[in-house]
């Protein structure tokens, strides 16, 4: 109860309005994907095509080397979450010189040490979940690679002994779901970098928070990226 009582009242307004709205968009992109197709619902759709072709080819060495491709990246940001928060562990250890360096920075709000900390925790929170939904996707594709070896063989999908639709579902679905969590690890990065406008005031962060809503909407809805794979 002490430690909750010696962070001021603002920033626990602006930790609410920051988890407010990265929980509120999460909820709104998925509810509006119904309406306007994001670029995740969009590129589902070729994730699905990528299948379909997978089962006319024998052998699959092609996909084999698209799913290790592809697992490559949420490898890289998984290795870069654990140095993000081994890094932020260090900062720990050097808080007060930390804060004398925010105070000099204009327009940045003198804060105590334990709020200090506090804020780096978030932060730490925040890479934690990036790090375990980086190394879900990793496992899902994992899981892609073994659904991709086990897929029978053209003829047999032609000769009506293996349901080539079904086959072709369960595989995008879980590539599909893949790419969700990829998703959802890369946009907390994102609200990452927001969190970095709270060691500023915690007016800042909530409207860096809005910035980034902003930006993930423009590329998830309106992005030109999102236009030509609509056409």
């Amino acid at each position: 109860m002490n430690t909750i009582t010696l962070i001021p009242w603002a920033d626990w307004l602006g930790l609410v309005c920051f988890f407010a709205l990265w929980v509120g968009y999460a909820a709104f992109a998925k509810a509006w994907t119904q309406r306007r197709q994001s670029l995740l619902a969009t590129t589902n759709r070729y994730r699905r095509y990528w299948m379909l072709q997978a089962t006319s080819r024998d052998p699959r060495m092609l996909d084999g080397l698209i799913t290790q491709s592809l697992s490559q990246t949420p490898a890289f940001f998984s290795s870069t979450s654990i140095l993000a928060i081994g890094a932020l562990f260090a900062l720990l250890g050097t808080t007060e010189k930390a804060t004398e360096l925010m105070s000099e920075i204009p327009f940045a709000q003198a804060t105590s040490l334990i709020v200090f900390e506090f804020k780096i925790l978030v932060l730490v929170a925040i890479f934690v979940y990036a790090f375990f939904r980086f190394s879900w996707c990793m496992r899902q594709y994992t899981f892609l690679a073994l659904v991709i070896g086990a897929m029978p063989s053209p003829e047999d999908f032609e000769a009506g002994r293996f349901s080539r639709d079904a086959y072709v579902d369960k595989a995008a679905r879980l590539v599909a779901a893949a790419a969700e969590s990829f998703h959802d690890g890369l946009r907390a990065y994102y609200f990452a970098f927001a969190v970095l406008a709270w060691f500023i005031s915690p007016l800042a962060m909530v409207l860096a928070t809005l910035l980034v809503v902003g930006i993930l909407y423009s590329r998830e809805f309106r992005s030109e990226v999102l236009a030509i794979l609509r056409d």
